[in-house]
């Protein structure tokens, strides 16, 4: 079974989510793996409807155009934008557009290896 990538977008305004998801669907090898679900608070419970991209893992450097995406995306995002991708175990990552608009080239790669590196890792070894 492939893992799934659970991307939500905090802040910023209500189209970003949708905005991330078109450019991720820009990226060849992430076509056909996106999928933009609707989360509903649990029966008897207040609060909003969510939505959640979710992104089908796999071989190829999958991983690595997902982070990278997510990387050009985030910087070029103003404000309090706040991404947060969690892995299927709960393992959560969160990348802020006012910690990644200020990197240089060196650390933008470090940082999408590493962020590739996280989506990928297999913690149980």
């Amino acid at each position: 079974m492939q893992a799934r990538l659970s991307i939500r977008v905090d802040g910023g305004c209500g189209d970003d989510l949708r905005s991330l998801r078109q450019w991720l669907t820009e990226e060849e090898a992430l076509r056909g793996r996106l999928e933009l679900e609707r989360v509903r608070p649990a029966p008897g419970t207040l609060g909003t409807v969510t939505e959640t991209l979710t992104v089908l893992l796999g071989p190829g450097g999958v991983a690595t155009a997902v982070a990278s995406v997510l990387i050009s995306w985030i910087r070029r995002r103003r404000g309090t934008v706040t991404l947060k991708v969690t892995r299927p175990d709960g393992t959560a990552t969160e990348l802020s557009a006012t910690h990644v608009g200020g990197l240089d080239a060196a650390q933008v790669r470090q940082l999408s290896l590493d962020l590739s590196d996280s989506f990928t890792r297999d913690d149980d070894a």
